[in-house]
């Protein structure tokens, strides 16, 4: 057993998925208390309840899922007033088609589902969005996307969840929801998942490039290199500055990688031992250090 999270702020949420899974929990709805832990909690502003909202005021929120054993996912984009969006993505993961719902629509699904609407803004949050719009409304370049993979007995699982960027325009979807950048996973293979600016990640269609890199032999952690290396010089040669992007990637045996292309990517595991512990991933993921 293996699961991997992206930043601090999914500690808490790995050790219950660690529980769900001895508890005989299936992997999907063990991903899904990790993410919903991080987007329930009102003191991470870039998921879920109290998410940093739009130009607008709102709160927006992107999320999937994806089973690597059939390649069946579920996502949705725009969705307001649902404080779990993986959630709301999980019910679609069987569909045969309208497995990508957003805005009106993915709100409407959730409620026939059952979902409650629900108030996303806090008043700290809104606090800060009257302060940024008092200045000059631009989009503030936070982009914490909670991401996290499980390998399991030969299986593995993906699932995101964002509110996005900060003071982003109304309708902006980043690459969170989309299967190939934002989140891949493969049963055969392994699976990966990424954070940061979207509109960097969806040119590299980074997850899907990791998951492939993987199947041609890389290890988790140099195909998580590799990917955010060539990525980052590809940006470069084109005459762009790279924005921030992180990965993380587990295979299907359970071996783990993690990279970015910025100073330091804090990030947690839980192994097979028990232990769960957070890392640092620093010069591409060629450098990860174990937090004590």
């Amino acid at each position: 057993m293996t699961i991997i999270a992206t930043w601090k702020m999914a500690l808490n949420g790995t050790k219950l998925a660690r529980e769900a899974l001895i508890k005989g929990t299936p992997l999907e709805e063990a991903l899904i208390t990790l993410i919903k832990d991080v987007e329930m909690n009102e003191d991470f502003h870039s998921v879920g309840y109290s998410g940093l909202p739009n130009e607008d005021g709102v709160v927006e929120c992107d999320a999937a899922i994806m089973n690597g054993d059939n390649l069946h996912f579920g996502a949705v984009a725009g969705l307001r007033s649902m404080k779990s969006a993986v959630s709301v993505a999980y019910t679609l993961i069987d569909n045969e088609y309208n497995n990508f719902l957003v805005g009106e629509g993915a709100l409407k699904h959730a409620k026939e589902m059952g979902f409650k609407e629900e108030e996303m803004l806090t008043d700290e949050a809104k606090k800060r969005w009257l302060e940024e719009r008092a200045k000059k409304p631009k989009v503030y370049k936070g982009h914490d996307t909670v991401c996290g993979l499980i390998a399991e007995e030969g299986r593995v699982v993906a699932a995101t969840s964002t509110s996005g960027l900060f003071m982003k325009k109304v309708g902006r979807v980043g690459d969170s929801p989309l299967v190939g950048p934002g989140l891949y996973a493969d049963s055969e293979v392994g699976a990966a998942a990424a954070t940061g600016v979207g509109e960097d990640i969806i040119k590299g269609t980074l997850s899907y490039a990791i998951v492939s890199l993987m199947a041609g032999g890389l290890s988790p952690q140099d195909a998580a290199t590799k990917a955010v290396m060539d990525l980052d010089a590809k940006l470069r040669a084109k005459g762009e500055e790279p924005r921030d992007f992180s990965v993380i990637a587990v295979n299907k045996d359970g071996a783990w990688g993690a990279a970015t292309n910025i100073a330091e990517f804090p990030f947690i595991v839980s192994e097979e031992n028990g232990e769960t512990a957070m890392y640092i991933a620093r010069d591409f993921g060629r450098e990860i250090e174990k937090i004590k």
